[in-house]
């Protein structure tokens, strides 16, 4: 079945950088696009980041642009996102997501805080 597995976040200082990594398994990775979603506290979960098969496209929300990069290693079936000049605004819980066959598949998420 098909399971994402979200790491790397944690408390990070305003300006400071985390990488968060998506494990992925029981579909083939490198024939999908993959998605960041996040959900902050007491809002809809929005789309971050996606990035296509190959990894040669990838398109972001306005208010990330220029601060994240989202990657993958098909090798590895592992996907990223490299989040720089962290803001307050950035806190919230990030998940990966995959559409399978027309269902979604989500990850458990990890919280990503970002405060002095």
């Amino acid at each position: 079945q098909v399971q994402l597995v979200e790491s790397g976040g944690g408390l990070v200082q305003p300006g400071g950088s985390l990488r968060l990594s998506c494990a992925a398994s029981g579909f083939t990775f490198s024939s999908y696009a993959m998605n960041w979603y996040r959900q902050a506290p007491g809002k809809e979960r929005s789309l971050v980041a996606v990035i296509l098969r190959d990894g040669g496209r990838t398109n972001y929300v306005d208010s990330v642009k220029g601060r994240f990069i989202i990657s993958r290693d098909n090798a590895k079936n592992t996907m990223y996102l490299q989040m720089n000049s962290l803001k307050p605004e950035d806190t919230a819980v990030y998940y990966c997501n995959v559409f399978v066959r027309g269902s979604a598949y989500w990850g458990q998420g990890t919280q990503v805080t970002v405060s002095s």
